[in-house]
């Protein structure tokens, strides 16, 4: 039976003689999650990929850290953290073997598992990756001038989205509500890698062409839509990040992004969440799931 992630306490009311009657007072608790069964899967945006200190108890091509936002809500809350996630994940790693010694990621779910979060799609069709190491050949080619990834690529990246990502990351949640039928389900969006518009200063860190800048921004709003559509589609909770991490881009400053830029980071892998994303994920994940 799925236990409850906020219990009610009884507190009798004290006596004032043989001759009254007894009563009983409800009294709510702070919201807890302690005695929670949490199981974490996903990619590199959960695992927390290149974020100090690497978690010991992960495979290491995994690129586990143990401050992943996983982590973060489990102390955070008192859960009991079961963290499989790793580093360049797609959705076909949670029913088959990602690398040689690393179990499918599903199989870490059963009737017992009371919270699953996860990202998940950014991966699949090399989607991010893919965009990002083309548009940033395109721009440094230009100087940084017009749109040579978009007039190059055009629509390819948004038609293997809606032909491949979409429905592989639909029957991946279906899959994990299989598994884990008792679960509260979360899938969060990815946050913004870049700005809405092209930031000259940013350039050098991002060297990607002025009017491909919303091509990728576009392209990352469709991908989260579509991770949105599946989580509606199989009862799964969406934990939206297109508002949350507006203004934290990997153009912005460090102590202000969330996501570090390709060249002159913090992080030894690059275009991925730095400590304050992963704890900022972290914290909305636990608002919109009222974990505290």
């Amino acid at each position: 039976m799925r236990r409850p992630l906020h219990r009610l306490h009884r507190v009798a009311a004290g006596l004032a003689g043989l001759a009254l009657a007894a009563t009983a007072v409800a009294v709510a608790t702070p919201a807890s999650a302690a005695g929670v069964d949490y199981v974490a899967l996903g990619d590199s945006y959960s695992a927390g990929s290149g974020v100090w200190p690497p978690d010991p108890t992960a495979p290491p091509v995994c690129l586990r850290s143990s401050s992943n936002y996983p982590h973060v809500i489990a102390a955070a809350t008192g859960t009991s953290l079961t963290d499989v996630t790793c580093g360049a994940a797609q959705t076909k790693d949670f029913s088959s073997s990602q690398y040689p010694g690393v179990a499918p990621q599903l199989d870490a779910l059963g009737p017992g598992t009371d919270l699953v979060t996860l990202t998940i799609g950014g991966n699949d069709n090399n989607t991010f990756i893919g965009a990002i190491v083309a548009c940033g050949s395109a721009g440094a080619a230009t100087l940084g001038y017009g749109s040579p990834c978009r007039d190059l690529y055009g629509s390819t990246f948004d038609d293997a989205i809606d032909a491949k990502t979409y429905p592989a990351v639909r029957q991946a949640l279906a899959d994990v509500h299989a598994k884990a039928p008792n679960a509260r389900v979360a899938v969060l969006g990815y946050p913004w890698i870049v700005p809405s518009s092209f930031v000259a200063s940013c350039y050098a860190k991002m060297p990607i062409a002025r009017g491909d800048i919303p091509y990728l921004r576009a392209l990352q709003a469709h991908l989260n839509a579509v991770v949105a559509k599946a989580a509606s589609e199989t009862g799964t909770t969406f934990v939206d990040f297109s508002t949350a991490s507006d203004g934290h881009d990997a153009c912005t400053p460090i102590g202000t992004r969330w996501v570090e830029p390709v060249l002159f980071g913090t992080n030894t892998v690059p275009v991925h969440p730095n400590a304050l994303g992963e704890s900022a994920m972290a914290n909305r994940t636990m608002s919109v799931l009222h974990l505290r």
